[in-house]
């Protein structure tokens, strides 16, 4: 049974996720052996001149020394196959992927070396190693707080726990876990740098297929809405002029409405981003209503007659017919006038017995399309009575 779900798993990934779960699988087996992590793993006084591994910055990624390490890449390359796959396409996924992982390698390297030049300890350089995707896992986090910002995840006294809050928490939480030993070092540095590394590419750079436009200019994506409310002004304080730094040196642009003509004040401005964020928000909740709303066929005994179908199909057919009708009695065609009388039977000068001919004609048909929708009614009921009546 667990070999049948395995190749069904196998089977409806993805190219791009065959290829990260077979290389991370190989990088964690390799990792038993001496000196895997010196030559695969990113080392920055290896990295930086005169050495030049610059191999290691395709291989750093597929190493993991720890089993539950190794678990969690699977399962977050496995997460981005179903849910931002879809969304991206496989090459977007592709280059996500190589953009985060390199800048990623390049920045903890960095930090490396400043750490270094601080302490003035040159061998912090040869004793520190990179490996791993917890840059990767973070930007899976950023990506999923784009698309899904307000999705709830629990809820916890101090207030409701969204996918916007998973970021810095999740950086928090490695944090602890590297002041207690439980993690190296780089971890955090790693995490952090996904995460900085991520959001620029969403917010800035990533091209989208509708419209051509690039970025997100969501105000809800902002860097500071990454962090708590209470620290947002702070954020922005410093964050601010860095944006417009950026701008001035042509480094990144400025977002562009979308119709450059419309009137502001009479226009929402909607990036072509925002709306496949809320549309696919709206089909998970249309899915979520769907799956509450459908019956639970399992609970049903085997002897229970399987006659729903045909009972709604009976029921929506004289839901028709009464929306057709409307409660209203059709229209009523009178009889043609007599050869021998002269004068029209509608005419004004009509005499009291005729008026009084077409009203009895009049009363029977309403009656009769009255009795006719009230057996339609007393059918519906009956139906939905059958339908609603408890099982002995």
């Amino acid at each position: 049974m667990f070999s049948q779900d395995l190749r069904a798993v196998i089977r409806n990934t993805s190219t791009f996720v065959k290829f990260v779960c077979v290389s991370c699988t190989c990088g964690y087996l390799l990792s038993f052996m001496e000196d895997s992590v010196t030559v695969m793993s990113v080392t920055p006084g290896y990295l930086s001149p005169p050495n030049f591994w610059i191999w290691t910055l395709f291989t750093f990624w597929t190493l993991e020394v720890h089993f539950l390490s190794f678990l969690a890449d699977i399962l977050t390359v496995l997460f981005c196959g179903k849910l931002i796959e879809p969304l991206w396409k496989s090459l977007e996924m592709w280059k996500f992927f190589a953009i985060v992982n390199t800048f990623v390698a390049i920045l903890s390297s960095g930090y490396s070396l400043f750490y270094s030049m601080i302490t003035q300890n040159s061998e912090h350089l040869y004793d520190t190693h990179i490996y791993g995707l917890a840059g990767y896992i973070a930007a899976v986090a950023v990506a999923v707080r784009q698309i899904l910002p307000d999705h709830l995840i629990a809820k916890t006294p101090i207030g409701r726990f969204t996918n916007r809050s998973v970021p810095l928490a999740a950086l928090i939480l490695i944090i602890l876990l590297w002041s207690v030993g439980l993690m190296n070092g780089q971890t955090p540095v790693m995490f952090a740098s996904g995460i900085f590394v991520s959001w620029i590419y969403l917010r800035f750079y990533q091209k989208h297929s509708r419209g051509g436009s690039r970025g997100d200019g969501a105000e809800n994506f902002t860097f500071a809405s990454f962090f708590p409310t209470i620290m947002q002004p702070a954020i922005n304080v410093i964050a601010t002029p860095v944006y417009n730094l950026c701008l001035r040196l042509s480094i990144i642009q400025k977002f562009a409405p979308p119709s450059e003509t419309a009137s502001l004040d009479s226009v929402n401005i909607t990036y072509p981003h925002d709306i496949e964020r809320r549309r696919q928000i709206a089909l998970k909740a249309l899915n979520e209503r769907l799956s509450k709303s459908s019956p639970d066929a399992s609970r049903l005994p085997k002897s229970f007659p399987h006659t729903s179908k045909l009972q709604q199909q009976q029921f929506q057919q004289m839901h028709q017919t009464l929306m057709q009708n409307q409660f209203f009695p059709p229209a009523i065609a009178l009889p043609p006038p007599s050869a021998s009388s002269s004068e029209p039977v509608a005419g004004p000068s009509a005499s009291p017995s005729s008026h009084q001919d077409r009203n009895v004609m009049s009363g029977s048909s309403i009656s009769h399309s009255s009795s006719m929708n009230t057996s339609l009614l007393n059918d519906a009921e009956i139906i939905n009575i059958d339908e609603a009546s408890p099982i002995k």
